[in-house]
């Protein structure tokens, strides 16, 4: 009997404490209040969209440089020393304006060596003139007395040789006046020759002075005061101010989605003033073997802003693809996080995170964190939070 009151008194020690946790946990159970959800503000007149899968244009982007339409390097044709240089880097210049100058003593002086030739063959051809003038009165006359003694001869009134010597001077005389005449020509040749010469130097004595070809800016000046020009040197380089174009490199997978007077855009980051229409004007119909890419000019509508040696990159179309897209006004920035607003069943406010992809016109490429069919918020607003209560417009 005992042994009985001990077992039932160990049994007790060992299923009090369970006893014990279970009521316990019962109790808490009962007396714990259940959680509420806390209801957000409610935000109204909100703009809601919803995501559509649409066929977008698919592009390809070409990296170019900007140039100028008319691009001049200025040399000089003859040898001297640059005695002026009236322009420096970024001066405006119109079409006609002096820009540089080169010492013209020597020029002068091949002018007044060319101007003295043709006096000299002035003088000569003068002096052949008159020689042949003379020749052709001698001519005249050994003629009239050939043909007296030939009627003298067929009558027998003269000697046989008389007739020769008269016969004689005949052939000397006509000599002569060929031989005038030729000196002539020659002295007309060197005339001739004597004008062109001054000319070639007065076209030189041109040269000394460098004018500005067009209108344009001055982007590089390579010479000054005192320098030596010798034929061939480089002297300054000069740009126009408007119609500029786009140099464009275009792999040979692409050559086929282009064709001239075709309109594509053209950004240039650094004017940060949004893609520009641009037309192309030229495919150079041959490719580089090395790099297996072909130069594409794209001329781009006046923009005071753009600069010669700017970078671009040129949107080349090439087909259509299918994309999931929202407004980009949509989208909310947090920190380095990119998300929207989506509206559940209930209308409230859920911040989703998503994976932009590339922006096309107006509208955001989704790549994940969003499915055709989901509302989202189009214009959010700084009060809207996550969880609040969205009226729609």
């Amino acid at each position: 009997m005992h042994k009985k009151k001990k077992v039932v008194k160990h049994l007790l020690h060992g299923f009090l404490p369970i006893l014990v946790s279970i009521f316990v946990l019962s109790c808490s159970e009962k007396t714990e209040p259940e959680p509420s959800e806390k209801s957000g503000p409610i935000i109204k007149d909100v703009s809601v969209a919803t995501a559509h899968i649409t066929d977008q244009p698919r592009f390809y982007d070409a990296v170019g440089t900007v140039r100028a339409g008319i691009s001049s390097d200025l040399s000089s044709k003859l040898l001297g020393t640059i005695e002026a240089v009236r322009v420096r880097e970024g001066d405006l210049v119109k079409k006609g304006e002096v820009l540089l100058i080169i010492d013209q003593r020597q020029v002068n002086a091949n002018v007044h060596k060319s101007e003295a030739g043709l006096s000299v063959a002035k003088k000569a051809f003068a002096s052949a003139a008159s020689t042949r003038d003379a020749a052709s009165a001698e001519e005249k006359l050994a003629l009239a007395t050939y043909k007296r003694y030939l009627q003298l001869k067929e009558k027998n009134m003269i000697s046989l040789q008389a007739f020769d010597e008269v016969e004689t001077r005949y052939s000397k005389a006509k000599a002569s006046l060929a031989k005038a005449e030729a000196l002539m020509d020659a002295a007309e040749a060197g005339i001739e020759e004597a004008e062109a010469t001054l000319t070639a130097v007065g076209v030189t004595s041109k040269d000394a002075v460098i004018t500005a070809p067009h209108d344009g800016i001055i982007t590089g000046k390579f010479v000054d005061k005192g320098d030596l020009a010798s034929p061939g040197t480089r002297l300054l380089a000069l740009e126009t101010t408007r119609g500029f174009c786009v140099d464009m490199v275009l792999p040979e997978t692409y050559i086929d989605h282009i064709q001239p007077q075709q309109q594509v855009f053209v950004t240039v980051p650094a004017l940060k003033t949004g893609p520009l229409e641009g037309t192309v004007c030229t495919i150079v119909p041959s490719g580089d073997p090395r790099s297996r890419s072909f130069i594409v000019k794209i001329n781009l509508p006046i923009d005071l802003s753009v600069r010669s040696g700017m970078f671009a990159r040129v949107q080349i179309p090439t087909g259509v693809s299918r994309k999931l897209t929202i407004n980009k006004r949509s989208v909310v920035s947090r920190g380095q996080l990119t998300g929207i607003y989506l509206l559940d069943n209930n209308n409230i406010a859920r911040y989703r995170l998503i994976r932009p992809g590339k922006v096309l016109g107006d509208q955001l490429e989704v790549l994940s964190g969003l499915k055709e069919g989901d509302r989202y918020i189009k214009e959010p607003t700084p009060e809207l939070s996550d969880g609040a209560l969205v009226v729609a417009q």
